[in-house]
């Protein structure tokens, strides 16, 4: 992609999550119209879904911290450690919503992409030619599936961790004593080993991302 187009798909890009749906077409026909094609489109998409997983990474971990910290504490200002797990709970839960966003956009730009390529395949002359852009939108496909499943994977991981952790926020907020703290040390491993797993599931996805950027590229 040219530089000026990198630039115009990322500015516009940038609040396309606001526009899916009713508006999502005039919004594509606007790039095109710029020289910017859903595949451009996708492959920025793509970038910002893997980036918002590295984040969401960054997030979790973080928390975990933050919940080990908690765990680790005796006595001291319990009130003050309630509200650092409370923020760091609110972090994750919106990096969270962010990925799901990200994912959306994703799907959305390649399902638009995969019916123009298929609607286009009628205007072919050449049969031979047809054909092997039939073979190159078969191989696509599968490669695109690939990269949903490995996001969708990861993201599904996100929604027990967040339960379980918002569980023990509103334990401890409801229980703000020493006692409180002490019984938060059995859910602790759980916490620990579904993080974990996330955060594997996430790599994943993100090499994913990697493989499908560079075969689109």
């Amino acid at each position: 992609m040219k530089p000026t187009r990198r630039l115009l798909t990322a500015a516009l890009g940038a609040g396309s999550l606001a526009i899916l749906g009713a508006c999502a077409s005039t919004y594509y026909s606007a790039m095109e119209r710029f020289g910017v094609e859903k595949r451009d489109i996708l492959v920025d998409r793509v970038k910002l879904a893997r980036g918002e997983q590295a984040d969401a990474q960054e997030v979790f971990t973080s928390a975990l911290d933050e919940f080990r910290a908690l765990v680790d504490v005796d006595g001291g200002d319990l009130e003050r450690k309630y509200d650092k797990l409370n923020a760091s709970y609110k972090r994750a839960d919106g990096q969270a919503n962010d990925v799901r966003a990200r994912i959306k956009s994703v799907n959305d730009v390649g399902r638009r992409l995969f019916r123009e390529w298929e609607t286009e395949l009628g205007e072919y002359e050449s049969a031979s030619l047809r054909a092997q852009s039939q073979r190159q939108l078969d191989q696509t496909k599968v490669e695109f599936e690939d990269l949903m499943s490995a996001m969708n994977r990861a993201a599904a991981k996100m929604d027990p961790v967040l339960a379980l952790y918002n569980d023990q926020v509103l334990f401890l907020k409801h229980n703000l004593n020493a006692r409180a703290i002490a019984s938060l040390e059995t859910e602790r491993l759980e916490i620990e080993s579904r993080i974990e797993t996330l955060i594997e599931e996430m790599n994943e996805s993100i090499a994913e991302a990697d493989r499908f950027i560079a075969n689109m590229g």
